[in-house]
């Protein structure tokens, strides 16, 4: 346990940022996986559309790098398309 005031703080905003970049996280990635499992259905652009909203939201408040995102995006897009030809 930290004994300087200012390290206190620190932990605790760190501990805050720590939880609300896990929320972010998680939905993303479940996001990603409503779009896999919607691949080749009627639903397909709508959840592809709702994943890559939540990667850019996602790098706009700094939990992913620009870079991670578009590789992300293009890694997502890439096997929609690919599971949507295969059904």
């Amino acid at each position: 346990m930290a004994n300087i005031k200012s390290q206190i703080k620190r932990n605790k905003q760190n501990e805050k940022a720590r939880l609300r970049n896990r929320a972010v996280r998680s939905e993303m990635k479940t996001r990603e996986k409503t779009a896999l499992e919607a691949a080749g259905t009627e639903n397909e652009a709508e959840a592809l559309g709702a994943a890559l909203k939540r990667i850019d939201k996602a790098t706009q408040k700094g939990v992913l790098h620009k870079n991670t995102a578009a590789r992300k995006k293009s890694r997502l897009v890439k096997a929609v398309k690919a599971a949507s030809a295969e059904s």
